[in-house]
């Protein structure tokens, strides 16, 4: 049974990722729409896709995971379903991790202006990148799938003693190093997107006119909405890995409930909040979602109009 603050914790859990998927589905839903209406599939509708459908699968594992391991740990005693579990994590996490990186790319090479003769020839050649960035998906891949193969055949041959305890810790960082590779990869090629974007828009700022004010210009506001999404991302995948260790670290606490529960609540703040952050950070994402919350206000006054009458 669980205790209060652990039935508060995971109702917290399942409260962010109901909005997570409420989110990212908004943004499936708009998304698909303006390509039909557009006949045609953008870059950028491609990868808001991509975002939405990978987020929604890493918070239906997640939450579906914490929910067996907190209410019915009997049934994950088996190996196939831990096998399972992880290969489809590793999996469904790094092409999430690979929308992320591509979308903050995206913003790079569409916003930031630089006159160095790389990045020029990168901008033209965007998709060239993004094949490139696909195929350090699959390297990682690579490294990766052995790295779980290894750590539940050393699961196998320790059966008598706990395999956690058995592990050094040495060899469990480097083993959770290997697994998580690419996605640390590709987070940090983040952060240098970022720090490139905040040198563009320190050069911007530094090329206006003294007459122009600071953040009154559209090019400047451009910069400081790419850059809020960014830090914002940045932020939120830190504490997306801090709730993953904390689940991890649980049971080498002789399976702490409260510490994997608190882990667990971290670890979805990620996938929910940064759906929001897209959706208020795209011009058309954010009109198509103030008009949504008109159309459900307008229903529920006619609805309350309708029960006054018949009262």
């Amino acid at each position: 049974m669980l205790t209060v603050v652990e039935a508060i914790l995971l109702c917290l859990a399942t409260s962010e990722s109901v909005l997570g998927v409420l989110g990212n589905g908004f943004i499936l839903y708009e998304t698909c729409i303006d390509c039909v209406r557009q006949k045609k599939f953008s870059k950028i509708g491609f990868i808001l896709t991509g975002v939405a459908i990978s987020r929604i699968c890493v918070i239906v594992i997640i939450i579906s995971d914490g929910y067996l391991k907190s209410l019915s740990p009997h049934m994950i005693a088996s190996d196939t379903h831990v096998t399972s579990i992880s290969y489809l994590w590793m999996i469904v996490n790094h092409i999430n991790t690979w929308f992320a990186t591509s979308l903050n790319l995206f913003y790079l090479l569409k916003i930031a202006n630089f006159s160095h003769y790389l990045f020029l020839c990168l901008k033209r050649r965007i998709n060239t990148i993004f094949v490139l960035l696909l195929g350090c998906l699959f390297i990682s891949w690579s490294i990766s799938f052995p790295q779980v193969t290894k750590m539940f055949n050393d699961k196998l041959q320790h059966t008598n003693i706990s395999w956690q305890f058995h592990l050094r810790k040495s060899e469990f960082i480097s083993n959770h190093i290997l697994f998580n590779l690419g996605v640390i990869f590709f987070f940090l090629m983040t952060i240098i997107i970022c720090f490139l974007l905040i040198i563009s828009l320190w050069r911007h700022s530094r090329q206006m006119k003294p007459s122009v004010s600071g953040f009154d210009n559209p090019n400047t506001e451009v910069h400081v909405k790419a850059m809020k999404v960014l830090i914002s991302f940045i932020i939120l995948f830190v504490l997306h890995f801090i709730g993953l260790f904390i689940e991890t670290l649980s049971f080498f606490r002789s399976e702490n409930k409260l510490l994997f529960v608190f882990g667990l609540t971290i670890t979805c703040v990620y996938p929910c909040c940064h759906s929001f952050i897209l959706i208020l950070a795209n011009s058309q994402l954010k009109q198509a979602s103030l008009r949504a919350l008109k159309q459900l206000n307008c229903c529920e006054k006619g609805k309350d109009i309708k029960d006054a009458r018949l009262a």
